[in-house]
């Protein structure tokens, strides 16, 4: 597994839309704005990929061009980072033209930190099985254009990370929460959202000892969709030719990281996807389990006492209730880099920091 190097300030973001082409729309103008100046406080450049801004309904007909995009950030000497400006839920359709030869040789010979969640899952998967470790970490427009004063702190940190060769890493739980934004018109800039005081932190909720093994993981629903299908005819079809999803042996002694989406599934539908996972054997040849914090904290207890459940079955040593995924804010799961657990003093470390030299 390639791991690219640690972003420097004066680098250039390559700005992509895989799924969603929100982001070339006019009623987003202010948040691109917004991204670009964060961008600039953060002591980065930034490059939109050529189709980028063209539009939801354009991209969402022109998969090709939102892989071309992807390539062109690859190739393009100007590019450092590759970043998704937001997630979505058709970001399978690239992969009938990236799965080949021509793109792997493309990313193994320029690798280039690759950052994104949610649907994005897929685009980690992709690379992974071409050999690429990347960044489980917020998006553009949902993170850095947040529209509130200021990048959120606890997220800021976690980005900073990038910076440095720093190792050892404690991931701690942020002391607050915020509620998911309903409005994002231009009226919301400077507005902060609802904040919450964390009262659960990290929860143990299965496991003794030290625990260590790389991460792999990713949405919960977006994995689920690779296995069984989802809202697309296709999808199930394009999953089974392109084989994104790990193997068995793939699984075997890795921590386990997943987190579920803004649709903030029913506690029924959580067991379904869950049992789905299980039917592939992953709970049984991983080493542990983390779990993202539930959007809002819809459903956190129902939730809780399914995951306790499925850790006392498999014997799989669980913590549940960190800051990644589907919540504000975020923190960065790198892929592939090992994180230790340790049950008895209730701490989760990094080792190897979130990005190699």
């Amino acid at each position: 597994m390639i791991h690219p190097s640690k972003i420097k300030p004066g680098d250039t973001v390559g700005i992509v839309c895989l799924s969603s082409g929100v982001l070339g729309e006019p009623f987003v103008r202010h948040e691109r704005k917004l991204l670009e100046e964060r961008l600039g406080q953060m002591g980065l450049k930034y490059k939109y990929m050529t189709n980028s801004l063209k539009g939801e309904e354009y991209l969402k007909e022109h998969p090709e061009k939102r892989a071309e995009d992807l390539k062109e950030a690859f190739l393009d000497d100007e590019v450092d980072i590759i970043w998704s400006a937001l997630g979505g839920d058709d970001t399978y359709k690239t992969l009938p033209f990236l799965m080949n030869s021509d793109f792997k040789e493309i990313v193994i010979k320029h690798p280039k930190p690759f950052l994104g969640f949610s649907d994005t899952t897929n685009n980690h998967l992709m690379f992974y099985q071409l050999g690429l470790a990347t960044f489980y970490a917020p998006a553009l427009l949902s993170d850095i254009a947040e529209l509130g004063p200021e990048i959120f702190s606890y997220t800021r940190q976690w980005l900073n990370k990038f910076f440095t060769n720093e190792k050892n890493i404690e991931i701690k739980s942020s002391p607050v929460w915020y509620e998911a934004r309903t409005a994002f018109d231009e009226s919301q800039l400077g507005i902060e959202r609802r904040k919450r005081q964390e009262k659960y932190g990290h929860e143990y909720i299965y496991g003794s000892g030290v625990i260590q093994g790389k991460l792999l993981g990713g949405c919960l629903d977006s994995l689920y969709e690779m296995l069984v299908g989802g809202r697309y005819a296709d999808q199930s079809e394009v999953y089974q030719q392109f084989k994104i999803f790990p193997t068995k042996a793939q699984w075997k002694d890795k921590v386990v990281f997943i987190e579920t989406s803004e649709e903030r599934p029913e506690p029924e539908k959580l067991k379904e996807m869950l049992k789905t996972l299980e039917s592939h054997g992953i709970f049984d040849v991983s080493r542990a389990l983390i779990i993202g914090k539930p959007q809002d904290e819809v459903y956190y207890h129902e939730y809780r006492k399914i995951y306790q459940n499925l850790a006392e079955k498999h014997k799989l040593p669980t913590v549940y209730n960190l800051n990644f995924g589907h919540t504000a804010p975020r923190l960065v799961i790198p892929y592939d880099m090992p994180l230790e657990i340790d049950f008895e003093n209730k701490k989760i470390t990094l080792t190897d920091g979130v990005i190699k030299g």
